[in-house]
């Protein structure tokens, strides 16, 4: 009971924080706060802080209402489930706040005519095709070591398994162990999941490195020169979090393999590499020294008022007319996929198709 008490009050004081902090502009970019695209004078307005302010004095009490929720409630009936109940419901507080604040600064920038008697424009760092940022193999070497250990280890371990194998699985009552019967793809089923997850973020980075650039027409120079830098900084990240996502399936390989069931052996293996990957799926978005970067001349110009292609409160983009696969985030960190992209949704479309098929072939089977 006690630990489903502190894994339910973790995650909704993780989460809480972490919606607290999303309308800092170290979280989300500087020059569209709550999702809406302002001019650079404008960031910093009284409206923006004003409903910054709102927005975090109604979500800490609704934070820790939900907290002290979770634990009585927990406590009575010792279920993780109301755990994730709560989160839930935290999530659509801090989405309808998220949503009202949005909604008040579009009507403060329409009302006020933020972008009347401004230059538009839009910037573009072509040298992102001439000379792009490379995709950095030798960050791919650790993954791939990981993943040839576990299949070497698997291999000299197979001869000698039981019949059946034990797969922690999580549950709303807590960890739970899944018998299965000893085949080559379920004795090999996480490593076969490490290959995958190699392939997917060898093909994450290398997506991200063509999307399309975040420059500000304001000071399209310097602000080229960030985005390479992170974006630099991301391709190594990435792989990173690949190879430490590789080193906990290693670990749960070699705790099926040998039937070990230790709750706290089962904690380290996941949670070490788990929140190693967090900080430096992080580390990108920090901020870095910009020592010696070169400022721009003022260009007499402001980011294009784009908000009309931005729905649900900034958080989905919809430009048919784009090119762009994916495009930088509004809210939070990275990037977004461009929902109204033909190529995208042709590919989504065979995922689909490919999914259902294999769904059919194991049914039938």
């Amino acid at each position: 009971m006690l630990v489903s008490l502190l894994v339910n009050s973790t995650v909704l004081l993780l989460l809480g924080a972490v919606f607290y902090a999303a309308p800092s502009p170290r979280l989300s970019p500087h020059a569209v706060p709550f999702g809406v695209r302002v001019p650079p004078g404008r960031a910093e307005a009284p409206e923006v802080h004003r409903e910054r302010r709102r927005y975090r004095a109604l979500l800490l009490p609704a934070t820790a209402a939900l907290t002290a929720l979770s634990l009585g409630l927990g406590a009575l009936t010792d279920s993780a489930l109301v755990g994730s109940v709560a989160a839930l419901v935290l999530c659509g507080v801090a989405a309808v706040l998220w949503l009202r604040a949005h909604q008040a600064l579009t009507r403060a920038k329409e009302e006020g005519g933020w972008y009347e008697e401004l230059r538009q424009g839009v910037a573009m760092d072509t040298s992102l095709r001439t000379d792009p940022v490379r995709l950095p193999w030798l960050w791919v070497v650790p993954s791939l070591l990981v993943l040839a250990v576990s299949a070497t280890a698997g291999a000299f371990a197979y001869p000698e398994l039981p019949d059946t194998l034990w797969l922690p699985e999580r549950s709303p009552s807590g960890t739970e162990y899944r018998a299965l019967a000893t085949t080559f793809w379920s004795a090999f089923s996480l490593v076969l999941v490490q290959l995958a997850v190699t392939l997917t973020m060898v093909g994450t980075v290398a997506a991200v490195l063509r999307a399309r650039a975040d420059v500000d027409a304001s000071r399209p120079r310097a602000s080229a020169a960030e985005y390479r830098r992170r974006l630099a900084l991301t391709a190594r990240s990435l792989l990173g979090v690949g190879a430490l996502l590789n080193v906990m399936l290693l670990g749960l390989s070699a705790m099926m393999w040998t039937g070990n069931r230790s709750g706290a052996l089962l904690a380290v293996v996941v949670g070490v590499p788990a929140l190693l990957a967090v900080a430096g799926s992080v580390y990108p978005f920090l901020p870095m020294a910009r020592a010696g970067a070169r400022e721009d001349e003022a260009t007499g110009l402001v980011t294009r008022d784009d908000d009309r292609f931005w729905r649900a409160a900034g958080t989905m983009y919809v430009n048919a007319d784009d090119p762009a696969v994916l495009v930088p985030k509004r809210v939070g960190l990275g990037w977004t996929v461009n929902l109204a992209n033909r190529r995208l949704l042709a590919g989504c479309a065979v995922v689909l198709v490919l999914g259902a098929a294999a769904g059919v072939v194991l049914a039938l089977g």
